[in-house]
């Protein structure tokens, strides 16, 4: 019988410190008779040394082309590399964080590897830790920005003696924005919430008392912005959108040395943005500070690792143990997270926003008539151009 085995790659793209299985994890996999792979160095800058994973079963390997090359199963933390696209192989299982809808390219390659592939983002039940901790570090880093050595405003979040608080508006109050919301709000800044949930804003003002809330709009917004230090930015920008939620107007309504954090990173949101890295995160647009850093959870790797690798732990050993099908019968969220599969687009929101056709993933793999647990779609968008081959 074929050995069942898994490989954890050691991310390369810059700025990024984690790593997605850690050696609890790689111990679980082993006793339950998988064979784990790990690239040599792939959990250092997260706290995780190569004796860790060697001590808990897994075969360390020097090279991420090593991992590529031998394991039929291929997982990381962040989206694939062009540099990797030529190590991808015919019939092999990635899963990692694709967000296929804005990398054409990347799904290019991996319909022509005729890959399966799964969108990590897409596959939580409850929120991804990703979007926790952007949260929490993305509101600890719009305050660093906001330091006169940084040239900011030079405010301190609960201020000192009398001078006032931050005054923080933060834009969408899901998984990230509450988690933003908690930071500053402990931190003792003044926050105001803007998101267009009735439901969730009551629910924010009675969680976090002396929060103000507010029904988001683009006038709302035009209106609060000017007398706000630090805007946090969480919503989830529609791709096709054809407006800004803030136009560069309304960031030059802003005070001079006053900061934008946008956690999300879609463009077209916020008229100014333009993504940063670690290496280099700030930059300044009409006398406002902007933090634009596109993978914030990696500066704090190691607690992010420990939360991520717990959460995708029951994917990878459904997958492995059961076989994809069977693991996309079982968990909807892992189905609807399917981005490809034997050269077929199988990512709706992808067919919609790039016009390319695609093929539902229960289709595809045989499961329609099955008892399938449910999972709601991952965005509002649509699409019915279908191949014609799976169309009837």
């Amino acid at each position: 019988m074929k050995e069942k085995n898994i490989g954890v790659l050691k991310d390369i793209k810059s700025g990024e410190f984690r790593v997605v299985m850690t050696p609890s994890e790689a111990g679980e996999l082993v006793s339950e008779g998988i064979r784990v792979y790990v690239a040599s160095g792939a959990g250092a800058k997260a706290g995780f040394d190569d004796e860790a994973y060697a001590a808990a079963g897994a075969v360390i390997r020097d090279t991420n082309e090593e991992i590529w090359a031998g394991c039929d199963m291929i997982v990381k933390v962040k989206e694939i590399e062009p540099s990797e696209y030529d190590l991808i192989r015919e019939g092999q299982i990635i899963f990692t964080c694709i967000h296929p809808a804005a990398h054409r390219e990347e799904v290019d390659v991996l319909l022509e590897k005729k890959v399966t592939a799964v969108t990590a983002e897409d596959s939580h039940r409850f929120g991804s830790p990703n979007c926790e901790a952007a949260g929490k570090a993305g509101a600890f880093m719009g305050l660093w920005a906001m330091m006169s050595n940084h040239g900011g405003l030079g405010k301190f979040a609960n201020g000192v003696g009398p001078s006032d608080p931050v005054t923080a508006l933060v834009c969408g109050a899901g998984t990230v924005g509450r988690a933003a919301i908690d930071t500053l709000w402990r931190l003792g800044a003044r926050v105001t919430v803007a998101d267009v949930r009735e439901d969730v804003l009551e629910r924010i003002a009675g969680e976090f008392p002396g929060i103000k809330t507010v029904q988001s709009s683009k006038e709302k917004l035009t209106e609060i912005i000017p007398d706000t230090d630090l805007v946090i930015n969480s919503v989830r920008w529609p791709k096709d959108a054809s407006d800004f939620m803030i136009s560069r107007e309304m960031v030059a309504s802003m005070r001079r040395g006053s900061v934008i954090c946008d956690i999300s990173n879609d463009y077209g949101c916020i008229e100014t943005f333009r993504e940063t890295t670690h290496d280099d995160p700030i930059y300044t647009e009409e006398g406002v500070i902007h933090y634009c850093v596109n993978n914030i959870p990696g500066a704090i790797a190691g607690s992010t690792s420990v939360a991520y690798a717990k959460a995708l732990l029951p994917h990878f050993l459904s997958i492995l143990k059961n076989g994809l099908a069977e693991a996309c019968v079982r968990d909807g969220f892992l189905r609807r997270s399917l981005t490809c599969h034997n050269g077929y687009l199988t990512h709706e929101e992808t067919s919609g926003i790039q016009g390319r056709p695609w093929v539902p993933p229960e289709r595809i793999l045989g499961i329609e008539d099955r008892e399938l647990d449910p999972a709601p779609p991952v965005t509002l968008t649509r699409s019915e151009n279908y191949y014609p081959e799976f169309s009837g």
